[in-house]
């Protein structure tokens, strides 16, 4: 691309400069509760690094953000390894705290009726 183009000048980076991407890939919420989950994936999640999780709790949809706890494979199968994952909410918004509250009392009042 010729420099006349760009908006604004490139400068070659001498050595490495870190970075990260936000990817969105899909995982299963296999546990929860209002200070955290269990999460299931296909990848596996670095501990200590932070994501946004967005939760469909039956009709409303939250996203909250989480620290990984822990991660470990817990399976094996045809596509390759299943790893679990414990992740702890930090910084909840109270409009998604109030929506996992309200989610898992549901869960407990539709297993107990």
């Amino acid at each position: 691309m010729d420099e006349e183009k760009r908006n604004a000048e490139r400068i070659e980076i001498l050595g490495d400069l870190p970075g990260a991407a936000t990817v969105i890939q899909p995982l299963a919420i296999k546990e929860i509760s209002r200070r955290g989950a269990q999460v299931e994936t296909g990848f596996a999640l670095q501990v200590d690094s932070l994501h946004e999780f967005r939760l469909a709790l039956g009709d409303r949809s939250v996203v909250i953000k989480g620290r990984v706890a822990h991660c470990r494979i817990s399976d094996v199968d045809q596509s390759g390894l299943i790893y679990r994952a414990g992740i702890e909410f930090v910084e909840a918004p109270p409009r998604a705290s109030e929506a996992i509250a309200q989610f898992i009392e549901d869960l407990k009042a539709g297993r107990r009726g």
